[in-house]
């Protein structure tokens, strides 16, 4: 199964081309992408009724997030082995992690007003959870995921880094930081939802290319982890970490400027674009 954020209303993507789910459904299914999550087993058996899925093209313009407003959204860092060694830092032993605010969360192709300071790349696979989720087994964990959709976790890494405490989650949670989409896709839509290419370019300048298979922590792994500690709920977003080649790692350093467009791809699932802007000051 495939689903879209159209114009604010739930969308099914199937060979016949995109299906409003409130219109079809009668009203069975509501036209709110994010309370699709609430009941996604019986709109997933409806859904596959609707006929077989599709990779439809669609306008950008017309697209939200697939999951606009969860209640909460992990993050996690150092979760590929070539980025914890850019970063300098040993390969941790249980997963690093971190919140994004809801409020950063955005379309799959947007302007993104730049903050002062150092705003850096990276991409990565976000995973979405169908259903109410507490210490789950890494064997029965991607029962507990509703799709897989791409995702930037944009970083302003002045505040980020910024001690003697440093602040993760407002360096990376300014309005537009959390851009996901365009699409998302159910794992049984994946050859092996373990292993999918992604990576991203600025101003068509290949800038990071790497596998989810080479996570550290992979997608199940996360999901048993994570409920282990806390509840997850049902349109929860976890963002699973970035490769190598973030601008803060490199010599000399490079981060994002006004005119750049940044584009994020992955594997199965499709791209992202996110066009930067300087930021107008409030009135």
């Amino acid at each position: 199964m495939r689903i879209a954020n159209m114009r604010g209303r739930l969308t099914l993507l199937t060979t016949a081309g995109p299906v409003d789910v409130a219109t079809a459904s009668d009203g069975r299914f509501g036209p709110d992408p994010q309370a699709a999550y609430e009941s996604f087993d019986e709109f997933s058996a409806w859904a596959a009724a609707q006929g077989p899925s599709a990779a439809v093209e669609l306008d950008p313009a017309t697209l939200g997030a697939p999951a606009p407003a969860p209640r909460q959204v992990f993050a996690i860092g150092l979760n590929y082995r070539d980025h914890a060694a850019e970063a300098g830092s040993a390969l941790p032993d249980d997963p690093v992690v971190f919140t994004k605010f809801p409020s950063s969360l955005a379309g799959p192709d947007i302007a993104v007003p730049l903050p002062s300071g150092s705003v850096d790349w990276e991409v990565e696979l976000v995973a979405v959870i169908s259903r109410v989720a507490r210490d789950v087994t890494v064997e029965r964990a991607w029962e507990y995921v509703a799709g897989l959709t791409v995702g930037q976790d944009l970083s302003e890494r002045q505040l980020q880094l910024r001690g003697p405490y440093p602040q993760f989650s407002l360096g990376k949670s300014h309005p537009g930081f959390s851009p996901i989409g365009p699409v998302l896709v159910t794992p049984d839509e994946l050859a092996d939802p373990d292993d999918l290419e992604l990576g991203c370019a600025v101003n068509g300048e290949q800038l990071q290319k790497s596998r989810t298979a080479e996570m550290i922590f992979p997608v199940p792994r996360l999901v048993s982890y994570l409920s282990s500690i806390v509840t997850l709920y049902p349109g929860d977003v976890i963002f699973t970490g970035t490769p190598s080649g973030v601008g803060v790692a490199r010599a000399p350093q490079r981060f994002l400027r006004p005119g750049d467009e940044l584009r994020s791809w992955i594997e199965g699932i499709g791209e992202i674009r996110q066009r930067f802007q300087p930021q107008i000051p409030s009135p």
